[in-house]
């Protein structure tokens, strides 16, 4: 199992075993480099942790724990964990700040303590076994090293993933396993039934912050800097991605502010152009004086996604995982640990569909329900699916949203392949083994018991914690890991996240311009034109290659022998799809991305 996982930790390796449990690791040096081998007992030995991740104020903790009476032999946040939870118990997870998965387990009290930080920047799969224990690991793969473990696919998961473009968190791909939630841990004793999880963790929209804009942006700013600072410690070479958009520029701003020297950048260009950002990527770069790279994503790089696909295990479809792989190797070529931009959009409203969201829901306050599923429904069932008109045209999707609940049309804006089209790909075999479950129905769920006021705050609140965890860290992780590379997230800092949380919707979302605090504020730093331009999104070009260099990949998803074997789909209508897209009647290239992507997940688990 720890062989599975060598590209998370290239630098080391450990393994302790006692009766009843056995804690396995690998380990990327970080902090502490030749001081905090692991697994690492605590100071008296009554416990023992494997553990991924960093906390950020663990010196703080440190000195706290020390004049408390606990005693340190290394110079790392690890042994700090241990002393943690040997004073505070599970209450310790409260206290740390930082992305972290760890296997705590205590020798006394004969328990496990199981735990994943509050957003799910780091991964943590478990499984039940077939001899009635329990397996753990970082990623799938680990788990897939058991020989006990079942290699049995779950239908409900192919529905989750042809819905979202991912397996959420709330299942696995594989019947047995499982993955603890972002903010959950759980509690296992040996000869007991496993304690469900605990959530220790969530974000709350119910409450408002008030106060001068002036004064919050101060606050913001303070946060952020706080956020940036605390994660460039770090004992090996440091750098940041940057796209040019608002997000990774505020994070190279802050840190060229905090560093001595020229920050280390890197970005991703595309040999199409309209989706070429790397023009600003340079610009911000000059702005700040770093030491940038920079690299071209062709078609050429599609013969990788068998090797992409395997570095996820589970289906995985956000085809921007591409060029996300494309600039940790870059990064990794000069860096160990790399800042990231990832989660202001989700904190402070800047996706387009969380606008367009807010004034759906103005339309649903003045629409009686009757009339909006009746006759905006019925138009959105016979308006074309013209993919070719100009944005506002567009409006079977708009249609179909404000004819739904709020939840529900939400649950379209964010979801891949909405129901209708899921419906015509399935097989009637499939139909029948997914009976009434619908992919939207736990997310729908989650939205409506949002802790929240508005439906802006209802839909940032299932961004945070379903898709983040689900697409936006999950991709980070498994293509930074693959290359042995920390991706660290500073706008997902649990108190920059909490404070977004209860700005007025006005500083969040101000007409068609999201993040508005976050953008004022960073204005002393950053130019109009990175600023406020329209955004663009790490978007990969697999529309396009589908209908040219990739066409023939293309047909071959129709003719593919592991979904014919899997028999859960409609092949001919696929082929139909295929032919569509190629001849530009339809653009299905996400649908086709989504399938190429599973077809080459079922190779990689040796199924059939």
């Amino acid at each position: 199992m720890c062989d599975a996982l060598v590209h998370r930790g290239p630098d080391g390796a450990g393994v302790w075993t006692a009766p009843g449990v056995g804690l396995g690791h690998r380990r990327l040096s970080i902090i502490d480099l030749a001081g905090s081998p692991q697994p690492m007992f605590s100071a008296d030995g009554g416990a023992v942790i494997v553990y991924n991740g960093e906390i950020y104020n663990f010196q703080e903790l440190r000195r706290e724990l020390t004049q408390l009476g606990a005693e340190f032999r290394t110079n790392g946040d690890t042994e700090v964990i241990l002393a943690a939870w040997q004073r505070w118990g599970p209450d310790c997870l409260r206290r740390l700040q930082g992305m972290f998965a760890f296997a705590l387990y205590d020798l006394r009290e004969k328990t496990l303590f199981l735990a994943r930080d509050r957003l799910g920047v780091k991964p943590l799969f478990m499984a039940h076994l077939s001899d009635g224990s329990i397996a753990f690991a970082s990623e799938l793969k680990g788990l897939l090293a058991h020989p006990l473990l079942r290699r049995d696919i779950d239908p409900l998961a192919v529905e989750d993933y042809l819905a979202w473009g991912y397996v959420p968190d709330h299942r696995s791909f594989l019947k047995g396993a499982e993955k603890l939630a972002a903010g959950h841990y759980r509690l296992l004793r040996h000869g007991q039934e496993p304690a469900k999880p605990v959530q220790w963790w969530d974000v709350s929209f119910a409450e408002r912050r008030k106060g001068r804009e002036d004064d919050l942006s101060a606050e913001l700013l303070h946060l952020l800097r706080q956020a940036v600072s605390s994660r460039m410690i770090s004992d090996v070479p440091l750098g940041a991605f940057l796209s040019g958009g608002v997000d990774s520029s505020s994070v190279v701003a802050l840190m060229a502010e905090t560093s001595a020297t020229p920050v280390r950048t890197c970005s991703i260009g595309f040999d199409v152009s309209s989706l070429d950002e790397s023009s600003y990527a340079a610009k911000v770069a000059g702005l700040f004086s770093t030491d940038h790279r920079s690299r071209e994503v062709s078609s050429d790089d599609f013969r990788e996604a068998g090797r992409l696909a395997r570095m996820f295990d589970e289906p995985f479809a956000d085809a921007s995982a591409l060029p996300t792989w494309r600039v940790c190797e870059l990064a990794r070529e000069t860096v160990t640990v790399a800042l990231s931009g990832d989660g202001a959009d989700e904190a402070f409203a800047g996706y387009r569909r969380q606008m367009f969201h807010a004034r759906e829901e103005t339309v649903r306050s003045v629409l009686p329900a009757a009339f909006r599923r009746g006759v905006l429904g019925g138009l959105g069932a016979i308006y074309p699916k013209a993919d070719w008109l100009p944005r506002p045209l567009r409006a079977k999707s708009t249609l179909l949203a404000l004819a739904d609940s709020g939840e529900g049309g939400y649950a379209r804006a964010i979801g891949v392949t909405p129901p209708e089209i899921r419906d015509q790909l399935f097989s009637p075999e499939f139909l029948a083994l997914r009976g009434d479950y619908r992919a939207e129905t736990p997310f729908m769920t989650l939205m409506r018991n949002a802790p929240a006021r508005t439906g802006l705050d209802r839909a940032q609140y299932a961004d945070l914690k379903f898709w983040l965890p689900g697409d936006i860290l999950t991709k980070v992780d498994r293509t930074s890991m693959a290359v042995s590379l920390e991706a660290r997230e500073p706008l997902l800092d649990h108190r920059l996240i909490e404070f977004a949380a209860t700005l007025p919707s006005g500083m969040r979302l101000r007409g068609a311009q999201g993040k508005w605090l976050l953008k004022r504020t960073m204005q002393r730093y950053l130019p109009d034109d990175i600023l406020f331009r329209p955004k663009q999104g790490f978007v990969t070009p697999v529309s396009a290659w589908f209908r040219g260099p990739l066409a023939a990949e293309a047909r071959a998803i129709a003719t593919g022998a592991v979904l014919h074997q899997l028999g859960w789909f409609d092949m001919h209508r696929i082929g139909k799809m295929v032919e569509d897209h190629i001849a530009g009647r339809m653009d299905h290239g996400r649908l086709l991305w989504q399938l190429l992507m599973l077809d080459r997940a079922l190779r990689g688990l040796n199924i059939f």
